[in-house]
């Protein structure tokens, strides 16, 4: 066996595909260490700056004192505690939805979720860039699947024209903001196409939860359909720098969830002090208000610097994630490797993450980084991107 998985290992690594674990440590202000050296963080996805906040770790910190390391069970046998039902609730009044129920991760809730509510005899539609949970979560459940063009809600009406009396339900699901493109989808656009056609909706807002919106509330915010999506996920371990995962919508949906998700059902609870953890990270989110402000502002200020320098980035103008395609998965490691030596930490995506031929930087922008270190970034950039 290990011959031949030796063989696939020396294929990958011979078309720049091969990957490998780093330890990264120190997380502060936007810098972390890796190998020994600190660098600048722009691959995470702290965008609030708040996974190493003392704040949110002295918050864990007395309820880890109090109730012990973890939940011991699975929420259904002796796993619920009360601060889960809390953290639920306020996740809940912050998203806009009725009942909202936790997962240990985004990917947990996706590969749990999609098949409690669709299987044989449904039809799933699916962008064309979802999420590798939002893809599984969509094969595993068994119900057909049609995929429609990026973004294309006018593709999307035509399919479900088309088909849409032949199936028992539908199900549509999008990304609110798509994690390797940086774009949003137009929710505002999808809400009344999919009810003219008795579709139901379901966003995973994992990157636009914390940042998008005028309260932060997310893409579901920022597009004018708070409280219309039928089926609401987050993840807490992006901007909110905790762990974990959330769906939402009525108490129809939860209760369903609670019953039918294999994901929920068969996995240990939260361990208490996490949820504790992301309580703090909520409330300091909605009272400071500056930091998805200034994730923005970094935003807009890399955003116009490549754009000046005619570099062609995709997503929205003040998108925190700035995808740049260079193409060839061997460049762009290349690239990666020099702007680790400038002092940059920079995430290289190549396939199956991304599709063959789009290889590509991407740059998360977060609250605290440092105006000076995003323009010496953009300068880094320009120079090796756009050549002398």
């Amino acid at each position: 066996m290990n011959a031949a998985l030796d063989d696939e290992l020396r294929a990958l690594e011979a078309a720049g595909l091969k990957r490998a674990l780093r330890q990264v440590q120190h997380r502060r202000g936007g810098m972390v260490t890796l190998g020994g050296e600190r660098l600048t963080d722009f691959a995470s996805n702290d965008y609030l700056g708040l996974a190493a906040d003392p704040r949110i770790a002295r918050a864990a910190q007395a309820v880890l004192q109090a109730e012990g390391t973890g939940a011991a069970a699975a929420r259904l046998i002796s796993g619920n505690h009360p601060i889960h039902e809390v953290l639920e609730h306020t996740l809940a009044r912050f998203k806009g939805c009725d009942y909202t129920l936790l997962f240990p991760t985004g990917y947990m809730v996706n590969v749990g979720a999609i098949g409690a509510l669709v299987g044989r005899g449904d039809v799933i539609y699916s962008d064309a860039l979802n999420h590798a949970s939002l893809i599984d979560g969509c094969r595993l459940s068994r119900a057909e699947v049609r995929v429609f063009p990026h973004n294309d809600v006018d593709a999307l009406d035509t399919m479900l024209q088309a088909e849409r009396t032949h199936f028992r339900r539908a199900l549509v699901v999008v990304e609110g903001v798509f994690s390797m493109d940086g774009d949003t989808f137009p929710l505002d656009r999808l809400v009344p196409v999919a009810r003219r056609h008795r579709a139901w909706t379901y966003v995973d807002d994992a990157h636009g939860s914390g940042v998008l919106g005028a309260t932060g509330a997310g893409a579901v915010e920022a597009c004018g359909v708070t409280g219309e999506i039928d089926v609401l996920v987050g993840t807490l371990g992006k901007a909110f720098g905790t762990a974990g995962a959330f769906a939402g919508g009525s108490q129809e949906l939860v209760e369903l969830l609670v019953n039918r998700a294999r994901s929920f059902i068969f996995t240990t609870g939260t361990p208490p002090a996490l949820a504790a953890a992301t309580l703090e990270a909520l409330r300091i989110a909605q009272v400071e208000p500056w930091r998805r402000e200034a994730v923005r502002a970094r935003a807009r200020q890399l955003r116009t610097r490549l754009a000046e320098a005619g570099i062609l980035v995709s997503g929205d103008t003040e998108g925190h994630i700035v995808p740049i395609v260079v193409g060839d998965p061997l460049r762009t490691m290349a690239v990666v490797a020099e702007l680790r030596r400038r002092g940059f930490l920079v995430g290289g995506v190549r396939p199956p993450t991304v599709p063959a031929g789009t290889s590509r930087l991407r740059i998360s922008l977060a609250a605290v980084h440092p105006v000076e270190l995003v323009d010496a970034l953009a300068a880094s950039l320009i120079e090796l991107l756009r050549g002398p």
